[in-house]
């Protein structure tokens, strides 16, 4: 079936209107948390009616769950880049912090809302454990790797090094976060990591 013009166009409007809405509850999730942002805030923003917000996102969960996901899809294929194993997953992982440190919104999104999510009635609350244990999960591979590669020092356990990064890399972001973006991530993490493996970072 051919599409008309006049349909592409309401396509490409409809595309552009949601990246925008994700864009406005992206700032306003990071500002506010997501008990304390209002749909009607976010509509208003965008220009448009609370009701032709909810043309493209039913319920305020539906909303933060898109945003989350958009935010990891950027992140994901960013860290995708080249195939990656080992020490390079390692150091693409700090390149990310460093990357992170031109997206403060983003930042805050991820702070605020993972705070509110531990709580298990919180609608992230699933979305935020798998983020966990897949991350965890990754991670430990890549020290894996390296041990395997003969690049990790001795002793290192993977499993134990995995959640001591994890943590480190969200911990640096709220330290960032509170110091006006003065805490250097990426250099802090590679100092970590340069502790932890026998070649160069």
């Amino acid at each position: 079936m051919r599409v008309s013009a006049e349909t592409r166009h309401g396509y490409a409007k409809g595309r552009a209107r949601r990246t925008e809405i994700l864009d406005q509850a992206m700032a306003l999730f990071g500002e506010a948390g997501y008990r304390g942002a209002s749909l009607r805030v976010i509509a208003a923003r965008c220009g448009i009616s609370h009701p032709g917000l909810l043309h493209h996102f039913p319920t305020k969960e539906a909303l933060l769950l898109a945003v989350l996901q958009r935010r990891d899809d950027v992140d994901d294929e960013w860290l995708a880049l080249g195939v990656t194993r080992g020490v390079d997953h390692l150091r693409r992982l700090a390149d990310l912090a460093e990357l992170n440190a031109k997206r403060r919104g983003i930042v805050e999104l991820f702070s605020v809302v993972a705070a509110e999510a531990t709580s298990p009635g919180h609608p992230a609350h699933a979305y935020f454990g798998t983020r966990y244990r897949t991350s965890l999960a990754h991670t430990e591979i890549a020290y894996r790797q390296a041990r395997d590669d003969g690049a990790l020092r001795e002793g290192i356990d993977p499993a134990a090094a995995a959640q001591q990064l994890v943590a480190l890399m969200d911990g640096l972001q709220i330290q960032w976060l509170i110091s006006d973006c003065a805490t250097d991530m990426a250099g802090v993490l590679r100092a970590h990591l340069r502790a932890q493996l026998t070649v160069a970072l």
